[in-house]
């Protein structure tokens, strides 16, 4: 459901309480029309997307614009915010909460509020719903060497070694990428990691054959916890700073951006693209990126990315700060 106000029919309704207010719940979107001189009081616990509606492509500097949950300036991006809402209210409505205030988070924090709404989304009705209209496929073999790592002196390289499938992120490339960055943060020898992927993509993000295999998911939240491949990347993001690099090419949806925006240092082919589509499957981004994206772009380009599921190519990454470098 859309309401639609103006900047201060939006903030009157919000200061009320009680029954006033319970007029907004059950609303997936509200759209605030923003007016140059007037601020969005911020949403707080507002269980709704907070959209707000530039009046040209002043992003998103605009005086009012600061406490909207997504930005838009084009009726195209508007419909398909609204199209990814009707798909996946609940979905969308958890991610616009959990980017909320994650400026004054920790990563760690953010990590664990992100886990939590993932785990609870896995075992939700619109999560179910993608999984029944997707053709079952068996999961492929991956190969022993699924991730790679070389050293030379205290440089690491690592590489994400499934090509064939283009990186896609599993649970076995996961649990063993874990390991070597557990192992690269407890050593302090290690001045330089490198992070890439093998073949034409870092990686096209989450392994969609496994997904919805888990059987339990407090067991999988645990999991993601205690081997997290973005709290050990933003552990060495920590030490290393510029001395973490990570190089991407092709798509990298999904998990393939949130590990990457971890890099202290992140440069793309020309030919690279960026897209968060987890929540057209009803789920939030659960590889780290509602921690480590806001950090470069903010969490209204995070929830545009996430609420469009639309790519974006390497150039607007730069501009957006997403990538440092647009490399050879």
């Amino acid at each position: 459901m859309l309401v639609q106000f103006s900047t201060e029919e939006f903030n009157s309704r919000k200061k009320l309480d009680g029954e006033s207010l319970s007029l907004l719940q059950g609303v997936g979107v509200c759209l605030v029309d923003l007016e140059p001189t007037q601020a969005v009081e911020y949403p707080g616990l507002l269980p709704c997307v907070v959209v707000g509606r530039l009046p040209s492509e002043r992003m998103p500097g605009h005086s009012g614009a600061t406490a909207c949950d997504v930005l838009v300036t084009s009726d195209r991006d508007l419909d398909e915010i609204l199209m990814t809402i009707e798909r996946a209210p609940q979905a969308a409505v958890a991610t616009a909460l959990l980017l909320r205030g994650v400026e004054n988070r920790s990563v760690e924090e953010s990590l664990i509020a992100e886990s939590t709404t993932y785990s609870l989304l896995q075992s939700g009705s619109e999560f179910a719903h993608w999984k029944s209209t997707r053709l079952a496929r068996r999961v492929t073999t991956p190969p022993d060497s699924i991730i790679l790592s070389e050293r030379t002196e205290g440089h690491l390289t690592i590489t994400l070694n499934n090509p064939l499938r283009r990186n896609a992120y599993s649970s076995l490339m996961r649990s063993r990428l874990a390991e070597i960055l557990q192992l690269a943060v407890s050593d302090e020898t290690v001045s330089h990691v490198s992070l890439r992927g093998a073949g034409n993509n870092f990686s096209s993000g989450g392994d969609l054959d496994e997904f919805g295999s888990f059987t339990d998911a407090l067991s999988s939240h645990f999991s993601r916890l205690t081997s997290s491949v973005a709290s050990s990347l933003w552990s060495l993001n920590q030490r290393l700073g510029t001395s973490l690099r990570c190089d991407v090419m092709g798509e990298n949806f999904g998990a393939g951006v949130e590990l990457a925006a971890f890099a202290g240092y992140l440069s793309a082919r020309q030919n690279a693209r960026f897209c968060l589509p987890e929540v057209s499957l009803g789920l939030v981004p659960g590889a780290g990126g509602t921690a480590s994206i806001p950090r470069r772009i903010g969490r209204q380009r995070t929830a545009w990315l996430a609420l469009t599921g639309r790519s974006i190519d390497a150039q607007t990454a730069l501009e957006w700060g997403l990538i440092d470098e647009i490399s050879e």
